[in-house]
């Protein structure tokens, strides 16, 4: 059994704030210990519930886990969104600003704490529905930025929903956790080279056969 975090002592809470307690307390455990290695039991320890108590509000470690990722890329999601919707900016610009930050916060979130890579794989291969709708919310996000450029005579496209599609896979190398981890010197060609790459390819529209 892995020793128990140091918890403040239990209070009275809503079941908002018991489920928030639990998903804070397990991402420490993903974090500092890996996930494999994390059981309910630990987490039900540190909060001075039973494991019982920590089912009433998520049926599995599994699910604590899709949890703590979506609470993770909901975060990367709203910070792209702002960035998308800011006025005043170029798309051109904003698109740069966006593929900068997914990389930026890939490295800095998954490089810093080795242990959440675990975390991602696992939730790769077990839920892996929480990690296409994240690919789905990041493209919707692309495509918003790209038609708006397109409407204002920035880019040249003809589908914006495709055009975010082909950006998103072309940046997949940069901002995908697994690969940032593992591979962190194969990047090949270096970022500012692909986004220049890309925004090139957006202001010269499909080709005329």
């Amino acid at each position: 059994m892995i020793p128990a975090l140091s918890a403040p002592p239990p209070v009275e809470e809503s079941p908002p704030d018991t489920r928030c307690r639990i998903l804070a307390t397990a991402e420490r455990f993903f974090r500092e210990i890996g996930y494999q290695k994390t059981t309910v039991a630990d987490i039900a320890k540190t909060l001075r519930m039973s494991p019982a108590n920590v089912y009433r509000f998520f049926d599995s470690k599994k699910a604590i886990n899709e949890a703590v990722v979506a609470r993770i890329i909901g975060e990367v999601e709203a910070r792209i969104a702002v960035v998308a919707d800011r006025p005043g900016l170029p798309a051109e610009a904003r698109l740069r600003e966006i593929i900068v930050f997914l990389h930026r916060d890939a490295v800095g979130r998954f490089t810093g704490h080795p242990r959440m890579h675990e975390m991602i794989e696992a939730a790769m291969s077990e839920s892996w529905n929480v990690c296409r709708h994240h690919v789905d919310r990041i493209t919707a996000v692309l495509e918003r930025v790209i038609a708006d450029g397109a409407a204002r005579g920035e880019f040249a496209v003809e589908d914006p929903a495709v055009a975010a599609r082909c950006v998103h896979t072309a940046i997949v190398r940069f901002c995908h956790p697994v690969l940032v981890v593992q591979c962190p010197e194969d990047f090949v060609p270096a970022l500012d080279a692909m986004i220049a790459f890309l925004m090139g390819a957006l202001r010269a529209g499909p080709r005329v056969a």
